[in-house]
């Protein structure tokens, strides 16, 4: 491998971060077009159901026959299939690309494979694990989703000092300060799905939208086995779509659907989940949710405010064994970010 594979790749990893919360379910991915040491196009897929990366980067090459003694630096393995666009492995072929560099393979079904098998096929010379292990991590929600066919799931709560994350009467109204809240809405809006239990939803009465922050709302998600919620409950104002998963029915009222089920474990949430192409969810709360995904093992990520305040008695917050991947001071908070030892 050329050293400068790494420095092209690398740029076309740069391009794929900001597609971060506009292309799910699809993977956020980045191309380079590069002729004789000089990157001659650049694009990325920017937004689900429109243009893929590699399209992006030939259509921005001013010289067209320059592809045809040109390689191309894409950070996931081109797909080969028709979805909501025409498979780019096939335009590939069609430009005349001279090399194709590739950092990671596709595990989707209808790819995983066949877009490098289709490249070979054609004589295009090909690479496979060029920064494998960068484009993985930037791509681990889109990996998770097919590989353990469940979303990736992020836990987020706020302690306080002395580990409380509510007082008795599950009061939680402010334990982290303005601008960890700020970043909770970024978050929010880089994830499918936002998700809490019965108790958060009747003692909070949270929206769960992106009020603070430029972005889409989370499809939210109700864990409410009994349908105990109020129908006032700014969880049920069509501010976004809402599954509220239960026992007693299914129903579609507006942004509202609810989903009876009968196994209320961590491991069939994320199935139903699953089966609604939700390929990230942030768990928010409360004490019971969260323990209950740590219990099971059904995490990938913890993020964790820790402010100054103090309870003394209250909700004990949930207790994580995981490895420490950052750990940085929001204003007065210290934010701490787990990974599952178990994980990818």
């Amino acid at each position: 491998m050329d050293y400068s594979d790494e420095i092209f790749m690398k740029r076309a990893i740069e391009l794929a971060a900001l597609g971060k919360g506009s292309v799910s379910p699809n993977p956020i991915v980045g191309c380079v077009i590069v002729h004789e040491k000089k990157i001659i196009g650049e694009g990325y897929h920017e937004k689900y159901g429109e243009a893929h990366a590699e399209v992006n980067a030939i259509k921005s090459v001013s010289n067209q026959e320059l592809l045809k003694e040109s390689t191309a630096y894409v950070t996931l393995e081109p797909c080969s299939h028709h979805g909501k666009t025409p498979p780019c492995a096939d335009l590939l072929i069609e430009v005349g690309i001279k090399k194709v560099v590739i950092a990671c393979r596709d595990p989707f079904d209808q790819v995983d494979g066949k877009g490098i098998e289709k490249l070979d096929d054609a004589g295009i010379e090909t690479i496979l694990g060029v920064l494998e292990n960068e484009a993985s991590e930037q791509n681990r929600r889109f990996l998770t989703f097919h590989e353990k066919k469940r979303p990736y799931v992020i836990l987020k709560w706020a302690q306080t000092s002395d580990g409380f994350i509510a007082r008795e009467n599950y009061d939680s109204k402010w334990i982290s300060n303005e601008k960890s809240r700020q970043l909770v809405h970024k978050w929010r809006a880089e994830e499918d799905a936002i998700l809490v239990g019965k108790n958060t939803a009747a003692h909070d009465n949270p929206s769960l939208t992106v009020r603070d922050w430029n972005g889409k709302n989370p499809t939210r998600i109700l864990i409410d086995r009994n349908l105990e919620i109020n129908h006032d409950a700014n969880l049920l104002d069509d501010e976004a779509k809402t599954f509220i998963l239960n026992s007693e029915k299914t129903e579609e009222v507006n942004s509202n659907h609810w989903i009876k089920m009968e196994d209320f474990s961590s491991k069939s949430i994320l199935n139903q989940l699953f089966q609604l192409k939700i390929q990230s969810v942030i768990i928010e709360g409360g004490a019971k949710t969260l323990n209950s995904f740590i219990e099971d093992d059904c995490w990938d990520e913890a993020k964790v405010f820790t402010s100054e305040a103090t309870f003394e008695t209250g909700i004990v917050a949930p207790k994580i064994e995981g490895l420490l991947s950052e750990e940085k001071s929001i204003v007065n908070d210290t934010l701490r970010i787990y990974r599952n030892k178990n994980g990818r």
